[in-house]
């Protein structure tokens, strides 16, 4: 199978596991995507490993009061 032959997520699995040391688990999808009556919604997933904001992992953004946010 070429390349062109590839579908979008298996272009993006041979992408994310290319590098060195790289494993399937790097290749693990970090978002959920529900569409619903002509909505899109695009959650970050609970397990991703690296989740958008400030501070540790499942601490709230607004707990980081006084922070440089710019």
């Amino acid at each position: 199978m070429g390349q062109d032959e590839m579908t979008d997520e298996e272009k993006r699995r041979d992408q994310l596991t290319s590098a060195p040391d790289a494993t399937e688990e790097d290749a693990k999808p970090r978002i959920e995507v529900t569409r619903r009556d002509g909505v899109t919604r695009i959650d970050v997933a609970e397990d991703a490993a690296v989740r958008p904001g400030f501070g540790e992992p499942g601490e709230a953004a607004d707990a980081q009061e006084g922070g440089d946010r710019a």
